[in-house]
């Protein structure tokens, strides 16, 4: 059983985002919704193409902090901030599975280095768009769907 969707959301998606002065209820949305696709909100964390509660592939993990965050030392500090300090070291894609902030802010630099409009919070179809784009090219648009209306919508709904 994963994380209930409004727990994720207030303990870890929108505290992560304020950290890093990227929060906005898309962007809240957006993880959100990833997390209920890629890993029904953490009930599927042992992926072999990905890693974590976002299913972030080690080649995007590097790939962000070569091409991105090692363009702004600042936002990179306060990433490797949020990560373990030896273990970071040892093992830093282990993160994007058992630091859940980590993997938050990653997930959303991801969306963030792709540089595309985001459309409204409540938008899911562009929501579902994006997430084909940064997450899961080779993915159909109706499992975001899907996955928000199963793991996300019957828990709003609830509480």
């Amino acid at each position: 059983m994963g994380i209930a969707a409004c727990d994720l959301s207030q303990h870890v998606i929108r505290p992560t985002l304020l950290y890093l002065q990227r929060h906005t209820p898309t962007a809240e949305a957006l993880l959100l919704g990833t997390a209920a696709c890629q890993t029904a909100l953490g009930s599927a964390l042992g992926d072999p193409n990905g890693h974590g509660l976002y299913r972030i592939s080690e080649q995007s993990h590097l790939a962000l902090w070569d091409r991105h965050l090692a363009r702004d030392p600042e936002l990179a500090s306060r990433v490797r901030g949020l990560a373990s300090q030896h273990a970071f070291l040892e093992a830093p894609h282990l993160e994007l599975t058992v630091n859940l902030r980590y993997a938050t802010a990653i997930a959303w630099l991801l969306v963030e280095a792709e540089e595309l409009e985001l459309p409204a919070a409540d938008d899911l179809l562009g929501l579902g768009r994006i997430w084909c784009r940064v997450f899961q090219p080779q993915g159909r648009l109706g499992d975001f769907l899907e996955a928000w209306q199963r793991c996300v919508a019957q828990v709003s709904r609830v509480a």
